[in-house]
Formats: structure tokens, sequence, C-alpha cells
């Protein structure tokens, strides 16, 4: 989203990225920040209603962080190398509706998308606008698994 608020159409999708969770990275989040046995261990997930491990929804949406975050840069770079001046994001003032719909498991890729549903002028900030989005978390069957409603501000072009 390198586009100015003006150049940005509600349906807009950008794709963000892929990511596999691997067994590792699950219990090295969960040691850190999720210590639920079905996070854990194998063995420990197998007592559970899930079955076998899978990772913690807060990883999954670090994941989205972090693909967001990559994307955007190298959307920027790529606008300056065509010597284009690229809109700044802003600050997101939060984010609704979290959904952790289905279990990611160990091997799992997940997909990435953000999909424009709306535009609002900011009233408080000339220069700024906001864009809602749809942020989506696809596994390689095509199941949505991880959902949000997201705000970000976009810069508007000047003049």
């Amino acid at each position: 989203m390198s586009a100015f608020f003006e150049d940005i159409e509600v349906g807009d999708t950008l794709e963000l990225g892929e990511y596999t969770f691997a067994r590792e990275d699950i219990v090295r989040f969960a040691e850190k920040y999720d210590p639920q046995a079905f996070h854990l261990s194998e063995e420990a997930a197998a007592q559970t209603h899930f079955g076998r491990l899978c990772a913690s929804g807060w990883h999954t949406a670090a994941v989205f962080m972090k693909l967001w975050v990559t994307r955007h840069q190298a959307l920027q770079e790529e606008a300056l190398a065509a010597g284009q001046t690229p809109a700044k994001l802003g600050p997101s003032p939060g984010f609704e509706d979290l959904k952790w719909i289905r279990p990611v498991f160990v091997g799992d890729t997940l997909r990435y998308r953000r999909v424009v549903t709306g535009k609002t002028e900011s009233r408080t900030r000339p220069d700024w606008g906001l864009v809602h989005s749809d942020m989506q978390a696809f596994n390689q069957d095509g199941t949505l698994v991880f959902s949000f409603k997201g705000t970000v501000f976009v810069e508007r072009r000047k003049g």
C-alpha cells in the first residue's frame, strides 16, 4: 500500500506472503508467549481437544504482522527505485473481530492477505485517510483459518 489514500479502491487485495509453521517455531513461540499444553508438545497436545500440536493463535497474528511490515517495506522500496514518492502508512487505531477459525498444525502453510473493505476521510487529520480491511490467512487447502478487521491511516495526496 505504497499507494496514496486516493488511489486505494474497495476490493483491492494485497498478498502479504506465506509462512510454514514448523514444530520448533511453534514450541519456541509457545514457551515464550503462550505456554498452553497443546502448543508445547505432541504428547500433551494428544490429550487435548486438538489431538496434536498446534500453533498459538497469537503466533499466527505475529506472523501476520511480520509479513505486513515486510511487504510494505518492499512496496516502498519499489516505489523509490521507480522514482516515485511512496505514501506513508500511519498508525492503526485498532482492530476488531479477531478470529482463530481453525487450528494451525505443524507443517501447515498459511497464505496471508489484505482486502480493502472501505475508506474514511479523517476529520481530525486532513492529510490522512483511514483504510479499512479484512486481514485473512488461508491454509494450504484454501481454508480460512485466521481473520480480523483492521484499520490503518494512509497518507493523502498533497494538493
